[in-house]
């Protein structure tokens, strides 16, 4: 293409003077966009070992400084920590004193009158409770200036139940068996509280597991039951930590009753001794403990003497057994076996045996003598999510309620879904032929009522922690907050002191 432009008119330009125009070397001296010469520009020095000395460097030695190494502190003693984790403090002598508190007795705890009273816990008995492990490390009794528990409406029933058991009426020896729910600080671990003071009153025999969740943890040692049962495992250390609480919490009891039945598998166990001193046999030696509980089973649950021993024979009390955190015990365990296959919490004898109470007896009750199970669930020790366990519970309300387990209305878990037959067959209770033996029951704990939130905040405000004053808007207040009346958030929003400005 040819330009418009002929040469002739790019002659006629004026050139620009030669002195303007930046000369070659200046162009390659000069750094872009600065105002210095690339000429006076520092040399970077390379880098390694070897280098010259740069600008302000030392030139003497570079010599480290030893650091001053502290001594590490000593770590504590073993068990230390887990004692100061599990630490309860049952008394906090800063809260004032409530006067006229009345105590939890044989009167009280069934009289009516006393809804949503807070009563007090005995003091003798504060050892018997401790021994059960029946308090809890996170339960607000150190704010207190002694331990004492409300009395809600399913605390009077079960008073009520108690009493009749080991009364002279028609519901003498009659066995109460409940798995009892609820949600998160719903009061389940005080429930089972106030039954082992109630079973103390009584003077009831109390076994008791405080965390259900330790026995399939895999913290306990654990070996094969037998050569014949090799699929069953025995846990020797936890039942004899088992029989130390029940022989230290019961010994009043124990400490009148004697031996009345042959144990062949037992030869340290002599005609006429103690009970206590026979529970004594298995803490000593935890290799024979499982074998000193199940003989020590049988002679509370016997009703007469074999022959021989009729002189040794004492009528035997009521029984009161309570598991807290049952969900523990319907799935796999943290053991393996020899082949290195997930054991069942169901194969652990220990397990097995309280679970099997739940089952209906054949010939007789569970419970001979009278008594109550009571199972609890626990939201607080982190418990597994087993949907079989879910179920179960609602065949267990259903099946008490009258429904058929043929009927379209009977819970069935969902199609396709994974679920473990043992739960269900561990928790299907028919109805009981023994006429004195109940049928197990499913008990949800709620939150309290407004009468029962009102003495609740009332006895915060007699201990001086709620510095406002209880009337009915502040009760509804509060007892809204609470979720419904949840007894912990209760406790949680009553220990919150205010003072008028």
């Amino acid at each position: 293409m040819v330009s418009p432009l002929c040469w002739g008119c790019l002659t006629l330009l004026r050139q620009a003077p030669r002195t303007i125009l930046p000369s070659p070397t200046a162009v390659s001296q000069a750094a872009a966009f600065h105002t210095s010469a690339a000429i006076y520009a520092r040399v970077p020095a390379p880098r390694g070992r070897d280098s010259a000395v740069g600008y302000r460097r030392s030139t003497s030695a570079n010599i480290k400084k030893k650091r001053k190494v502290s001594e590490r502190a000593r770590p504590p003693p073993v068990g230390e920590r887990k004692a100061l984790r599990k630490r309860i403090v049952l008394s906090n002598p800063n809260a004032l004193e409530v006067e006229g508190m009345p105590e939890l007795s044989e009167e009280t705890m069934v009289d009516s009158r006393l809804r949503g009273t807070v009563v007090g816990l005995p003091v003798p008995m504060l050892d018997q409770l401790r021994a059960v492990q029946a308090f809890k490390p996170k339960q607000g009794w150190s704010i207190f200036r002694r331990p004492g528990t409300v009395l809600r409406r399913e605390t009077l029933e079960m008073g009520r139940l108690f009493e009749n058991i080991s009364g002279e009426g028609e519901d003498r020896g009659v066995v109460i068996k409940r798995i009892i729910s609820g949600q998160r600080k719903s009061g389940k671990s005080v429930h089972l509280l106030q039954a082992m003071a109630m079973g103390f009153i009584k003077k009831w025999v109390v076994f008791t597991v405080p965390e259900a969740g330790e026995l399939v943890s895999a913290t306990n040692s654990y070996a094969p039951l037998s050569d014949e049962n090799p699929h069953l495992y025995v846990q020797n250390e936890a039942t004899a930590a088992l029989l130390s609480r029940t022989a230290a919490a019961n010994k009043a009891v124990l400490s009148k009753l004697r031996v009345s039945q042959h144990h062949p598998t037992l030869s340290a166990a002599k005609p006429g001794m103690t009970l206590e001193d026979l529970a004594k046999i298995g803490v000593q030696d935890p290799a024979s403990a499982w074998t000193v509980f199940q003989a020590l089973w049988l002679e509370l649950t016997s009703t007469s003497a074999v022959p021989g021993l009729e002189k040794n024979f004492t009528p035997r009390p009521p029984i009161l057994v309570t598991v807290d955190g049952l969900a523990h015990w319907m799935t796999h365990s943290k053991y393996r076996s020899a082949q290195f296959e997930p054991i069942h919490a169901h194969d652990l004898v220990f397990v097995r045996h309280f679970l099997s109470l739940l089952k209906p007896g054949q010939d007789k009750p569970t419970l001979p003598n009278g008594g109550a199970l009571l199972y609890a669930t626990s939201t607080t020790t982190n418990p597994p999510s087993v949907y079989s366990f879910d179920v179960a519970l609602k065949q267990v309300a259903a099946r008490h309620a009258g429904v058929d387990p043929s009927s379209p209305e009977f819970p069935q878990p969902e199609a396709y879904s994974k679920t473990d037959p043992r739960v269900f067959e561990a928790l299907s209770s028919p109805k009981p032929t023994a006429a004195k033996e109940g049928m197990l029951e499913h008990q949800v704990l709620g939150g309290v009522t407004r009468d029962e939130a009102r003495g609740f905040l009332e006895y915060f405000a007699r201990s001086g922690l709620l510095r406002e004053t209880i009337n009915d808007e502040l009760v509804g207040e509060k007892w809204t907050l609470a979720g419904g009346g949840v007894i912990g958030e209760l406790e949680r929003l009553g220990r919150r002191v205010r003072v008028a400005a």
